[in-house]
């Protein structure tokens, strides 16, 4: 059972009239649903608080602080939607891959995969290799209530760019030359991928989230016809594997403007949007049938508050005539965004597009 769906004869769970669930569903709204991406940590001086002295990645096992720090943005701001605490390479740390999340560069792999014979590193996940994720799940919904819990994982694309390079990469010059140089096996690592990412993505949909997100940070970086030949399955794939528990589906890549129909092609319910492209020109892009997430620019925040308000009037307006729409902004919170021009961005629209 879904965190949006009951059993037949039974009334829908308690987030199902949620206003970021209907807006997912492209249903009325008494105003228009906001949640940030990296809401949960970083500008938070709550956050650093609670997690001084703890490494990232283990920060993310601890059920209990993950609860806290999820928590926190819903209490500050009052978002329409919490998002779990996390990180894309957690599944890849919880079968065995041997990385670390080093302040200041990010993911680093010791032994980056660029041979058939290193896909061996990649074994299937299992509910047993994530029981912390369960547990912190089983927290934050009894905490939560009529409040979502948005659950995520990164696209297998980005995963495997990470593993690839071995780190972050501007270039992202060895993945590009394996995917170019060897089709076959470009596929086997990205099709073992999206099972990993598939298995994730059900632990936290049973364990209780009322929609996912599949993060495909870097995908930014391949032309249309790339993503549609070298990504499109294996991304299809992940939601194809998840569509029977009737959650919503969103999917996000940063600098994607050219991607936008190719994103939703593979299966999203949602599309998000960076700020480079506005949201109305990107429902040209999307097509029907699909809700929008986005699209202020982070960096707006930094800004006066009517710079704000004017900067967010204009992508209100530009949503205007959507089926369904998120407003979010166009990627993370930046580190050092003022906590509180958050909790001003998320009154201001919902007073703004209160019906």
């Amino acid at each position: 059972m879904s965190a949006n769906q009951s059993p037949t004869g039974q009334q829908p769970t308690a987030t199902y009239d949620s206003a970021f669930l209907k807006a997912c569903r492209r249903e009325p709204v008494p105003h228009t649903p906001v949640w940030f991406m990296r809401q949960a940590g970083r500008s938070l001086p709550e956050y650093l608080k609670v997690r001084e002295g703890i490494p990232m990645l283990e920060s993310c096992m601890r059920p209990e602080l993950v609860a806290e720090i999820t928590l926190q943005p819903v209490r500050r701001h009052g978002v329409d939607a919490a998002i779990y605490f996390s990180d894309i390479v957690v599944p890849l740390k919880a079968i065995g891959i041997d990385l670390d999340i080093k302040p200041g560069v990010g993911p680093v792999i010791a032994n980056p995969i660029r041979t058939r014979a290193d896909l061996a590193q990649l074994r299937d996940l299992t509910p047993e290799d994530v029981t912390y994720v369960t547990e912190a799940f089983g927290l934050l919904t009894r905490e939560l209530g009529a409040t979502p819990l948005i659950g995520f994982a990164g696209a297998p694309f980005t995963l495997a760019s990470y593993l690839v390079e071995g780190g972050p990469s501007r270039n992202h010059e060895h993945t590009k030359a394996l995917m170019y140089g060897d089709p076959q096996l470009w596929a086997d690592l990205l099709d073992r991928l999206a099972d990993i990412t598939a298995a994730f993505l059900k632990v936290q949909i049973e364990a209780g989230a009322s929609a996912v997100q599949l993060f495909d940070s870097w995908v930014g970086a391949l032309s249309p016809a790339d993503y549609r030949r070298s990504v499109l399955p294996a991304s299809r794939k992940v939601f194809e594997a998840v569509s029977g528990y009737g959650v919503p589906r969103v999917h996000f890549g940063v600098g994607t403007g050219e991607l936008l129909g190719l994103l939703g092609e593979a299966g999203a319910d949602v599309v998000g949007v960076d700020w480079r492209v506005p949201l109305d020109e990107a429902a040209r892009r999307v097509g029907p049938g699909k809700a929008l997430q986005g699209n202020l620019d982070p960096a707006v925040l930094f800004a006066g508050r009517e710079a704000v308000e004017a900067k967010t009037r204009e992508v209100l307006d530009a949503a205007a005539g959507l089926e369904g729409h998120v407003f979010n902004l166009g990627h993370g919170v930046l580190p050092t965004t003022d906590p509180d021009a958050l909790t001003r961005l998320v009154e201001y629209v919902h007073t703004q597009t209160a019906r």
